[in-house]
């Protein structure tokens, strides 16, 4: 008996539906890419192993797929290199190629191999799938999209400004109206442990802070405290744990305790600039937010940083992320090229709008038409109005067999198509159509002008 087929865990297969419903979001990012000014990029899925490897810390690379060399990739192996068992010596061996882990480091390679031919600053976008060798869970997947956008080559704080707006665009499109930008800076994180007398603990203390949402302040106390942070230091930043109000509000409590630290300043300054541009040119639907618990990405991001969370009204992670980087080409040898970058998360927002039944019809569907199969003469006529529909650019199609019409109406139904057309011996005789909307019943006989009238 033969083995019933499978696919790797945390890969998907994706239905007609839904692939129409991700082409929708993705259309939609990609069509404000555009209105925006960032050029389409894309690069290999898999790089040679060398260009991914080291950059994203040990569990990263511990995370990365891994490409055996074609062939008999054992034959060049020494033998004390199986007796000593050791994968890190052996790997690179016996893989010189490996599946791309995100699309930032094969993006900052792309720009150092090829900066002779890039205009500066250069705004890119890519939306491609990745893969990481991580435990599927809910919401965490082996291979998935990412939809990015970076510009690099420039430090001025309207690309921060633009990236609001882009992330306010995206959303207000999706009709995913409510949605939280929070909005952090380095800078911000670097003055409260150097207002603490902790910069040496910078890591440890925004890793901790990071999590007051979900362990409270207690928790994030105890946490600091077991990573050797001072009660007094604590005490000292303690009023960042209850800071509230607006934009505005908060900027004002962080002056007050950053007082004392430049870079703090700096960081605040930083803020109050996109703060203030945006309140003169609004934002259509989206809420800009100052969250200073934010600290993603810390060892890479230098400056703002971006987190997007749904509407309150659905739980979900972050839909959204990114932030502002001072050397993403260092790791290549390119020295001081800023940039900064946000991604969109695919599948979350997916999710997000199935569970507030924003898709619309027309993502859901792609025929808007079926004719009905006579035989072969009436098929013959049904082709032929198809063919001129579909140079109108409706997405007609034809049933393909004479089959009994309870079947063929059935199958119009099962895909959701709004409309059907029926054309038998008295229509050609006409030289007419009988087009049914499947939603209310109602029948009408139309000439092919009228019919493609209706169908637009």
């Amino acid at each position: 008996m033969a083995q019933k087929p499978s696919i790797p865990k945390g890969t998907r297969d994706f239905s007609p539906e839904e692939v129409s419903k991700r082409d929708y979001i993705v259309q939609t990012i990609k069509k404000q890419f555009q209105h925006f000014g960032f050029q389409p990029i894309e690069t290999p899925s898999f790089e040679n192993s060398d260009t991914l490897m080291g950059k994203y810390g040990e569990e990263g690379d511990r995370l990365i797929f891994k490409i055996l060399n074609s062939g008999d990739f054992l034959r060049k192996v020494k033998d004390d290199l199986y007796t000593e068992k050791d994968s890190l010596k052996l790997t690179p061996k016996i893989s010189e190629k490996a599946l791309r882990y995100d699309l930032t480091v094969p993006f900052a390679r792309y720009v150092v191999q090829h900066q002779n031919e890039i205009d500066f600053p250069f705004k890119r976008y890519q939306i491609q799938p990745v893969w990481r060798a991580d435990r599927p869970q809910k919401g965490r997947f082996r291979e998935f999209f990412q939809c990015d956008a970076d510009v690099v080559g420039s430090d001025s704080l309207w690309q921060e400004v633009e990236f609001v707006q882009l992330y306010d665009a995206v959303f207000t499109q999706l009709k995913l109206d409510g949605v939280s930008i929070k909005m952090n800076n380095r800078k911000i994180l670097s003055g409260f442990a150097e207002v603490i007398g902790e910069s040496d603990k910078l890591i440890d203390f925004t890793v901790a802070l990071d999590k007051l949402d979900k362990i409270g302040e207690e928790g994030v106390t105890k946490e600091m405290q077991e990573k050797g942070i001072s009660a007094e230091a604590i005490k000292t930043i303690s009023p960042i744990f209850s800071l509230s109000g607006s934009f505005l509000d908060k900027i004002a409590s962080l002056k007050e305790i950053l007082a004392s630290s430049e870079t703090g300043k700096k960081g605040i300054e930083e803020l109050e600039f996109v703060q203030k541009a945006i309140e003169k040119m609004p934002l259509q639907t989206a809420n800009l937010d100052l969250d200073v618990t934010l600290a993603r990405g810390l060892n890479y991001y230098t400056g703002a940083i971006f987190e997007v969370a749904a509407p309150a009204n659905v739980k979900m992670g972050s839909i959204g992320g990114g932030g502002r980087y001072d050397d993403l080409t260092g790791i290549f040898g390119l020295k001081n090229i800023s940039g900064i970058g946000i991604s969109f998360g695919l599948d979350r927002i997916y999710l997000v709008l199935e569970e507030l039944n924003l898709f619309p019809t027309s993502a859901k569907n792609n025929t808007k038409v079926i004719f009905i199969n006579f035989g072969q003469k009436e098929a013959l006529y049904a082709m032929q109005a198809v063919q001129k529909l579909r140079e109108n650019g409706i997405n007609a199609e034809l049933y393909p067999d004479a089959a009994k019409m309870k079947k063929q109406m059935n199958y119009a139904n099962k895909r959701d198509i709004p409309f059907v057309v029926l054309a038998g011996s008295k229509e050609i005789e006409n030289k007419e159509f009988t087009l049914k909307n499947m939603k209310t019943g109602e029948q009408d006989n139309l000439n092919f002008s009228v019919l493609v009238q209706t169908l637009k």
